[in-house]
């Protein structure tokens, strides 16, 4: 494995781990990883109606998830 790629897992190890001593297996943190991005997705979704694009973008966009906003025009005359 790359460094590129380990540095990331590294710092994922120190989040997981459940102490200064506790090093975890990889695979525990991948896996803590994949569950952490699809809550994100759905706490994103959640709450997409009650909050401005802004707002949430501001908050939760990660260059992960990345947010996108579409604006359409209705037209009130037939």
């Amino acid at each position: 494995m790359s460094d590129e790629r380990k540095r990331p897992i590294e710092q994922a190890e120190q989040i997981v781990a459940a102490d200064p001593h506790d090093d975890p297996p990889t695979s525990d943190v991948i896996d803590a990883a994949v569950i952490h991005l699809i809550e994100s997705q759905e706490n994103i979704d959640a709450v997409r109606s009650e909050y401005p694009p802004n707002v949430i973008q501001d908050i939760a966009n990660t260059s992960v998830i990345g947010l996108r906003y579409r604006t359409s025009v209705e037209s009130t005359w037939r």
